[in-house]
């Protein structure tokens, strides 16, 4: 970022922040291609002969190097810009891409009967490096963006970016099955150099433009500060000092408005005394001075003291504002705005809000998005007579489309309704966290109900958007709650939260298929991991709000007369052509309801947190704009 953008930034639509902002859509369209990995995962478990449960450790592989890279990239991206992760995207996506189709072209000698430990390890790293290549690019582009734009378009400009990320996976399974239908080897070359060529555009274009400054006398008016100096802070704050006082964004002025939880904390936390800070409040100058201060808000503009025959009464006294001005100067910049990050992040109870929502939402989006395809293909062959291998992946790629599409909506329209919901309902942006956990809720209990392939398109859109809403709004209330100066690296924090619900829930998921296949060893049916122990608990809290099935427990082996009528399937399936693998499930939505239970469950539980979580953050709002009673006196 040169000086010049620095001291005077171009304008809002200046050609270097528009060719920065496109740059930035294309790096993400590039960046999402671990959401088409159902597109091709179904045929390269085939091709390697790979159960479920190794099919999904393979896609998960590609899920943590996106998410567990996260709080390491966002804290490079934070210090050295986004250039460097242009670089690590264009290698590691490229690599991991080729060396997937490397697996692919050579298959399986024809003496082995199963993948070996060693091959399976390599097919691992590859998918873990087009996971970490997706996010260098992804980390790189939002970080730019967010420090581009201000903050009434922030959301909605995040948003859009993040969208390129969501519709990645159509993008490039419509080249695939436009150009090369059927052919997966091309398929994963397309991504290979598809997802590498725009790294390099990203490297030269993508850098974060400072937003133009806001006329100085409609900032004061709004009650948000120019600069440091305009509120007081950073010079003059000695005995007689100017003193400051808060500005809603009314004619009306509320003095010594407090934070409801700052006044919580205050009461917590024991008194702190030091030296330099005492000129503030000098204590042979207590009475005779009338600096109101407010704790630093954004909101603060100078005032200087009115008559010195007047006192301030304040109902906490006894507290010293230097304490007050510490815990002030350790979580906020210097213009007022938030700034927690490091081990300060991890003691809020906001960041572990997140966190669990993010974890059992997008837990629940990613088992959906790495196993849509091997949904489709058992609901299209259950007591399918005329089954056929092309027809299964044309569904299979239906399904991805339209959960990709739908991604990419999420993330524009959730931007928007946040920027809405603020704005122009003046409600915080977190209560669209509602809004996402209660379109978890709907489409899980769509798939749920489900059990013709021509009616999976329902569930696929709706868990497309609620996914796509997730990842649009997220970074933004981290932006919100935690500031600007630190987002990437505090983000990367939250985006941990995928690993745990997506490794849970999607190995939950293929141990359950496992235990439906006629054919599987009584291996896939062991039920002693902690996905298995965690998706049991799950299940049960859902069954307790659904009907009963027929299916089974998500980890038992399967009954008798469900085996039975499984070998009848697999018998008629494989007496014609287009012979589905023997380790695909044909027993329809028996194969996975019960994982659908667990994740109902999931959500039903981060629908509660998000009320709560809303709720509070409503409460803080509100704090902020109740006044304060100021009683004034004449000195005796």
């Amino acid at each position: 970022m040169s000086s010049s953008h620095a001291n005077h930034p171009p304008p809002l639509f200046s050609f270097a922040r528009v060719t920065s902002f496109l740059t930035c859509i294309l790096v993400a369209l590039a960046s999402g291609t671990n959401y088409v990995f159902s597109a091709y995962g179904p045929q390269l478990g085939e091709r390697l002969k790979l159960t479920h449960t190794q099919i999904n450790i393979v896609g998960l592989s590609g899920n943590i190097g996106v998410y567990g890279t996260a709080p390491i990239w966002g804290g490079i991206v934070d210090r050295k810009g986004p250039r460097v992760m242009m670089v690590v995207a264009f290698f590691s996506l490229l690599i991991g891409y080729l060396g997937i189709r490397q697996f692919f072209i050579n298959g399986l000698p024809d003496d082995d009967s199963s993948i070996g430990l060693f091959s399976l390890c390599a097919l691992v790293f590859c998918g873990f490096l087009t996971g970490i290549g997706g996010n260098g690019g992804l980390v790189g582009s939002m970080n730019s963006t967010a420090k581009s734009f201000p903050d009434k378009t922030r959301a909605t400009a995040n948003g859009i970016v993040i969208s390129g990320f969501g519709l990645s996976a159509f993008l490039f399974s419509t080249i695939a099955h436009t150009f090369f239908p059927g052919n997966t080897s091309s398929f994963l070359l397309v991504l290979a150099i598809g997802t590498a060529l725009p790294m390099i555009l990203g490297f030269l274009f993508v850098r974060p433009i400072p937003p133009p400054h806001i006329d100085s006398t409609r900032r004061l008016e709004d009650g948000t500060p120019v600069s440091p100096a305009d509120y007081g802070v950073g010079e003059g704050l000695g005995t007689g000092s100017p003193t400051t006082y808060s500005v809603e964004n009314t004619s009306h002025t509320h003095l010594l408005a407090r934070d409801e939880d700052e006044e919580d904390e205050d009461a917590r936390t024991p008194a702190i005394e030091l030296e330099e800070e005492e000129p503030l409040v000098s204590s042979t100058h207590a009475q005779a001075t009338s600096d109101y201060v407010v704790p630093g808000q954004v909101d603060s503009v100078a005032l200087s003291p009115t008559h010195a025959g007047l006192t301030r009464h304040r109902s906490h006294s006894s507290r010293s504002i230097s304490r007050r001005s510490i815990q002030t100067h350790l979580d906020k910049t210097a213009d007022g705005q938030p700034n927690i990050h490091g081990k300060r992040l991890f003691k809020t109870l906001d960041f572990w809000l997140l966190f669990t929502i993010c974890s059992l939402l997008s837990g629940t989006g990613l088992m959906y998005i790495n196993n849509v395809g091997a949904i489709s293909q058992a609901l299209f062959a259950n007591k399918n007579p005329d089954y056929d291998e092309i027809k299964a992946a044309q569904w299979q790629a239906t399904q991805v489309s339209t959960v990709s599409v739908m991604n990419c909506l999420g993330r524009i329209l959730i931007g928007v309704i946040a920027d809405f919901t603020k704005v122009k309902l003046r409600l915080p942006r977190s209560a669209c966290i509602v809004l996402v956990a209660f379109m978890f809720v709907v489409s899980q209990l769509m798939c749920f109900s489900i059990d013709r392939i021509g009616d999976l398109w329902k569930a696929s859109a709706l868990l497309g958007v609620a996914y796509g809403g997730l990842f649009g709004l997220f970074p933004t209330l981290v932006i919100e709650w935690f500031g600007l100066p630190h987002f990437s690296e505090n983000w990367g924090f939250v985006s941990l939260s995928p690993m745990l619900g997506g490794n849970i829930f999607s190995i939950a998921f293929g141990r359950n298929v496992d235990a439906h296949d006629p054919d599987a060893s009584p291996s896939s049916s062991d039920n002693s991991t902690l996905s298995s122990t965690a998706a049991a608990a799950l299940s049960t809290l859902a069954s307790s709000l659904l009907p009963s099935t027929p299916s089974s427990s998500a980890t038992a082996a399967p009954t008798t007369d469900s085996a039975t009528l499984s070998s009848t399937l697999t018998d008629a399936v494989r007496a014609r052509a287009g012979i589905p693998s023997s380790h695909h499930c044909i027993m329809g939505r028996e194969c996975y309801v019960d994982s659908i239970k667990m994740t109902i469950g999931a959500c039903c539980v981060a629908l509660a947190l998000g009320v709560y979580a809303a709720w509070r953050d409503l409460r803080k709002h509100r704090a902020r704009r109740t006044p304060a009673v100021v009683v004034w006196e004449d000195d005796e």
